[in-house]
C-alpha cells in the first residue's frame, strides 16, 4: 500500500499542491485527471522525489518518508522502489535498445550484463518489440519508444510504476498500441499511477480515479461511478468537455 500524507509543493509564491492525502492499494490502477496546471505531474513527480516536496509524507508498505527531512539514503530507496515513464521517453540515443532497458539493471540492480540483456529481451518480447533489440530509438516510431520505455520501468521490479502522461507526444494513430500495453500490464496486478487525458483508458482500465484542480483533490473514486454521477461541480464541469466521441476506445 501507498500512503501521501499532505503533501505540498510550492514554486515560488505559485502553490502547486496544497496538501494532497492519497492511498493506493496494492495492484490498484489509478489514473489522475484534470486541467493543466492542476499539479498531477507535480504530483507524480514527488512522489519519487523528481521534486522535492516542500512537507509531507510517503509510506510504501513498511518504508516511511517525511519529505521535509529525507536522507540521501531515503531517497535513493524510495527511487529504487518507483518508476517513472516519461511523456518524451527520455531514451539514451546513443544505446541500443536494449541496452536502454539493460541499463538501470546494471546500475542500480548490479547486475551481470548477460543477465540483464536476457531479462531485457523477455521483457522487449514482452512489449512487442523482440525484433527490435538491436535498434537504436531514432530509428523506431513514437509509440515504439514509449513502449521500450515501459520495459525499462518493468525492469526494474518496482513497487509502483508512475505514468505521466505517456500518450501525451505521440501521434493520434500510435497512442492505441502504448494504452495496450498499459492495459495488459494492469491485468497482471503491477500497481499503477497514471496521469492521464485518455478518458475512455482511465474510466475502463483504473480501479480508482482522481479528479484534481487547483492543487488539491477535488474528487475521487470508482471510475465508473465518478463519471456517471460525479458528485462536485467542478468535476461534472470538467468531464462535460468530453463527450463519448471524444473519447479514445481500445
Amino acid at each position: 500500500m501507498i500512503t501521501l500524507t499532505n503533501v505540498t509543493k510550492s514554486f515560488g509564491k505559485n502553490h502547486v499542491l496544497k496538501g494532497i492525502d492519497l492511498t493506493v492499494n496494492k495492484g490498484e490502477v489509478v489514473a489522475i485527471l484534470g486541467p493543466s496546471g492542476s499539479g498531477k505531474t507535480t504530483l507524480l513527480r514527488c512522489i519519487n522525489y523528481l521534486e522535492k516536496p516542500n512537507k509531507g509524507k510517503i509510506s510504501i508498505d513498511d518504508f516511511n518518508v517525511d519529505f521535509s527531512q529525507a536522507s540521501k539514503n531515503e531517497i535513493l530507496s524510495l527511487r529504487q522502489k518507483t518508476a517513472m515513464v516519461f511523456q518524451q521517453f527520455n531514451l539514451f540515443k546513443n544505446k541500443t535498445v536494449v541496452e536502454n532497458v539493460m541499463e538501470g539493471l546494471i546500475v542500480a540492480k548490479k547486475w551481470s550484463k548477460e543477465a540483464a540483456y536476457k531479462k531485457s529481451a523477455e521483457l522487449l518480447e514482452k512489449v512487442g518489440l523482440g525484433n527490435k533489440l538491436e535498434s537504436y530509438p531514432l530509428q523506431l516510431s513514437g509509440g515504439q519508444q514509449q513502449r521500450v520505455g515501459i520495459a525499462r520501468a518493468l525492469a526494474l521490479n518496482p513497487e509502483v510504476i508512475l505514468f505521466d502522461e505517456p500518450t501525451s507526444a505521440l501521434d493520434p494513430e500510435l497512442v492505441g498500441e502504448v494504452l495496450a500495453i498499459i492495459r495488459k500490464i494492469a491485468k497482471e496486478g503491477i500497481t499503477m499511477i497514471i496521469v492521464t487525458h485518455e478518458m475512455a483508458f482511465a474510466r475502463d482500465v483504473a480501479n480508482h480515479v482522481v479528479f484534481m484542480d487547483g492543487g488539491i483533490i477535488v474528487e475521487e473514486g470508482d471510475p465508473k461511478a465518478l463519471f456517471q454521477s460525479p458528485k462536485e461541480e467542478r468535476t461534472i464541469q470538467f468531464l462535460k468537455r468530453f463527450s463519448e466521441e471524444d473519447m479514445y476506445y481500445i
